[in-house]
């Protein structure tokens, strides 16, 4: 009978957590591919310490899909599927299935081509989702993904993961640098996904970190290509001035410089993954997104419109233009 307890016990224990002292049920959550994100984010999410922000969450399920234009993500699959299954998560055979296991549920297929297809049975479910960069693998795919997600009235959340570190996020305010008059930022754009604008994949941590910093109102964009880099310009309403430096070639890494009206600072860098992990577990417990769609938009239309500015010899485009363009192309997209 004492046996019997001890393991009702351990079950208690293993779907209860305290939150600010107080008894909240773990909210369950779902994985849709392992082949990127979802396993470092489940190692995070599992291992949580008792009674920190993130012991809120537990990943229960996942459906191992996998990118077929990534020969890495199916290469790396049963070794990922070994490894979540090692930390307690359950392999299912379909996306519904997964669904019916979780509260809540995180779509990180490496490449934005299938996450309309994956993001279609969540949004019918209503069940808050996190879909990891790239969104969609498309401005218009983006703009498609927002316009489902605010007519089923289905929480959505995706950032990337620089956004949250700490000395990235306390730029925009740090008294040292005061009202941000510029920013430069730079990251690894080496690894472009096939069929994605050239900044969707790697190229959004440093977008990111750019509005992160300056704030939305970018009003044109100009690129540059070069063997070594590509340097996207944004030119804000106000006329203050954003770059992004793609990094091609030689050492790489994240980082920034930020330009204000008292100083000139370098920001932080990249912080690991768990800064973003803690505001995804804020928002399954919330449901209310830390981000608005217009903020991310902005980031995939800048991205989009650097694609068009190469295509146009380095031209400035405009934002608005393209994101008009983009919306147009989403009608097209059938849900």
């Amino acid at each position: 009978m004492r046996s019997i307890v001890l393991s009702l016990s351990t079950v208690l224990l293993a779907t209860t957590i305290l939150i600010a002292g107080q008894p909240v049920s773990q909210i369950k959550v779902g994985i849709i591919g392992i082949d990127a994100h979802g396993v470092p984010w489940t190692k995070i999410i599992n291992n949580a310490k008792p009674g920190s922000p993130i012991s809120a969450i537990r990943v229960v399920a996942t459906y191992p899909a996998y990118s077929p234009d990534i020969p890495f993500s199916n290469d790396n699959i049963q070794k990922n599927i070994e490894t979540v299954r090692g930390l307690g998560v359950e392999i299912v055979d379909s996306i519904e299935s997964l669904i019916a296991k979780s509260d809540a549920v995180i779509i990180a297929t490496i490449e934005g081509r299938s996450h309309i297809k994956q993001a279609k049975p969540v949004f019918a479910a209503r069940k808050p989702v996190v879909i990891d960069k790239p969104i969609a693998s498309s401005l218009a795919g983006v703009v498609a993904i927002y316009r489902e997600a605010q007519r089923t009235g289905t929480p959505l959340f995706s950032s990337s993961s620089l956004r949250y570190s700490q000395g990235i996020a306390a730029m925009s305010n740090d008294p040292k640098i005061g009202r941000v008059l510029g920013c430069d930022t730079y990251g690894n754009n080496v690894s472009i996904l096939p069929g994605h604008p050239d900044l969707f994949y790697y190229g959004i941590h440093g977008s990111e970190m750019l509005f992160t910093i300056m704030g939305p109102g970018c009003r044109t964009v100009s690129r540059v290509h070069g063997d070594t880099a590509d340097i996207v310009v944004g030119v804000w309403q106000d006329g203050r001035v954003g770059t992004f430096r793609g990094i091609l070639q030689g050492r790489t890494g994240f980082g920034a410089t930020v330009f204000g009206e008292k100083g000139v600072g370098p920001a932080g860098k990249f912080e690991g993954y768990e800064p973003l992990v803690v505001e995804i577990s804020k928002f399954f417990q919330t449901r209310k997104t830390p981000l608005t769609a217009e903020q991310t938009l902005e980031i995939y239309t800048f991205m989009e419109a650097a694609d068009e500015s190469k295509r146009q010899g380095g031209r400035p485009v405009s934002m608005e233009e393209i994101l008009k363009n983009a919306q147009r192309e989403a009608e097209k997209i059938s849900w």
